[in-house]
């Protein structure tokens, strides 16, 4: 075992439960649990956002889909980018204004039914166990790498970190670990694009010149379709991204922690400028990587291009940088987990436990300690899907949550919030269907279908790796197809709702 990785590490896990510790001492409420009580600033909820955003996956992912692929591997960073101008523009304030909790409040602020609170909660409970398993198994992997800790305990112990972050912290914790956790990656990133400028005396030529020499794509690396060969596959994951982010649970429900819609505002302005700062700096670290590295020796020990920004920096700056960039990789999913986490929670204790199981009549002290159970249990299930994936390539699961997030959650999310005629029978349908559809195009597609390294050992029913251009305007018509099936409600119930959602006129942060 490397010491230098090891004492990494360890700080790590030190200064993020000297912070649950003093977050535990706060959340003693429901508010301060499921939200920290509205006391985030704009910019402290921004850098959490994007903490809860930039994922493993980003890190890792993008930049070696960047080394070994160029232009196609940038796609994703637009796409990520991209998506924040509809969270901004669409759904942020009204689900401020609506909302108390979980984005089952929000919906059911029009139509308030027990059949919503368990669709909404279901939905959401689904998105984050499929976000929340290729994280953990990323952690399990990269700390078997440099720490040479059985695969096993290493998914056991991020697995336990995350369950006493929610459990004993709540958001307040969570959402403390993730703002530390933006500004160490954005530092790292930051450093590293600087090293790499620096070994080519700031010449940009230079660089690519070193690139195309690095890629066995030579000057197609800087052209579409050395991953993507199929202009409907781009559409498809184009549309994924971008849509799939306004269905986020995680995500939307940082809405509730900041006390107004001027500091809504300022949250996801001051998380786009963030995102879109460290996707230009993957772009930096991906062409370094391929031209200090090679494609060659990148694809040899990792085909999938993950340890992209590990190795770059080992060759950069030896042991220590190594282990400073792995521990910002560690430190990112830890963060993103216990996003996940705090999520999942609380679609299950809020929506389920205290609205529908006990009608609205639990105590502040039964619901969190339905939702530290509930943290318990999110974690056990999480931990077993990873510990029986190891061997498994699970990065699906990523694009995957993106597309069933577009076709269940964003349409019925969109519809409720803009479209008079829209009702419940739509909202229902619309959800069942997307959720439905997106999953089935997954288990018939070639991620899971493929004689040679599938699950299923057979040809698949279809050739999109990325379904969503098919799963997401399902999940739409169906809605819509439902809606005509049921009476409208009254015009002015809806235009009551309207000027909640949108003015937030009459928006009491009372119980929904």
């Amino acid at each position: 075992m490397n010491i230098t990785y090891f004492l990494f590490f360890i700080c790590i896990v030190v200064c993020t439960l000297i912070i649950t510790y003093w977050a535990a001492k706060k959340s003693n409420t429901t508010s301060q649990f499921y939200t920290a009580a509205g006391s985030l600033t704009g910019t402290q909820n921004g850098l959490a956002i994007a903490g809860d955003y930039i994922s493993a996956a980003s890190f890792l992912g993008i930049i070696g889909a960047i080394a070994l692929y160029g232009y196609d591997g940038f796609l994703y960073s637009i796409g990520f980018l991209v998506s924040y101008l509809i969270v901004l523009l669409l759904v942020a304030e009204p689900i401020h204004h609506l909302g108390k909790f979980s984005l089952g409040d929000v919906i059911c602020a029009r139509f308030p039914s027990t059949k919503m609170r368990w669709m909404m909660a279901v939905s959401s409970f689904i998105i984050s166990i499929l976000y929340l398993i290729p994280q953990l198994v990323a952690a399990g992997l990269l700390i078997r790498l440099l720490l040479d800790i059985n695969y096993t305990a290493s998914v056991l112990v991020i697995g336990s970190l995350m369950t006493i972050y929610v459990a004993f912290g709540g958001m307040l914790a969570t959402s403390w670990v993730q703002i530390i956790k933006t500004i160490v990656l954005l530092g790292g990133v930051f450093l590293l694009s600087l090293i790499v400028f620096s070994r080519i005396q700031w010449n940009i030529s230079d660089l690519i010149q070193r690139v195309e020499e690095g890629t066995v794509w030579g000057e197609k690396y800087f052209l579409a379709g050395q991953l993507f060969d199929s202009p409907i596959e781009i559409i498809s994951l184009s549309l994924a991204l971008i849509l799939g982010t306004a269905g986020l649970p995680h995500i939307l429900i940082r809405m509730y922690t900041v006390r107004d819609t001027t500091e809504v505002r300022r949250s996801i302005l001051t998380a786009t400028w963030i995102i879109g700062s460290f996707y230009f700096m993957t772009l930096i670290i991906g062409f370094g990587a391929v031209a200090f590295i090679g494609y060659q020796r990148l694809f040899d020990v990792d085909s999938t291009g993950n340890l992209a920004a590990p190795l770059l920096a080992q060759e950069l700056g030896g042991d220590f940088l190594l282990a400073f960039i792995s521990a910002i990789a560690f430190t990112t999913i830890v963060a993103v987990v216990a996003g996940l986490v705090i999520s999942a929670t609380t679609a299950f204790s809020h929506d389920i436990y205290h609205h529908i199981i006990k009608k609205g009549n639990s105590t502040e002290q039964e619901q969190l300690k339905a939702a530290q159970w509930t943290a318990l249990a999110i974690g056990i299930i999480a931990v077993l899907f990873a510990l029986g994936l190891e061997n498994v390539n699970v990065t699906f699961l990523v694009s995957l949550t993106f597309t069933v997030a577009a076709s269940s959650n964003f349409p019925v999310l969109l519809f409720t919030l803009y479209w008079k005629r829209f009702n419940e029978t739509g909202a229902i349908a619309g959800m069942i269907c997307g959720l439905i559809t997106s999953l089935m195009l997954l288990l018939l597609g070639p991620h899971v279908m493929d004689p040679n390294v599938g699950w299923i050992k057979r040809e698949a029913f279809h050739s999109l790796y990325n379904p969503g251009i098919f799963a997401i305007p399902a999940g739409f018509l169906s809605a819509i197809i439902g809606s005509f099936f049921a009476k409208p409600e009254p015009h002015d119930v809806f235009w009551r709702f309207y000027q909640k959602a949108h003015t937030g006129a009459d928006a009491g942060r009372d119980e929904k």
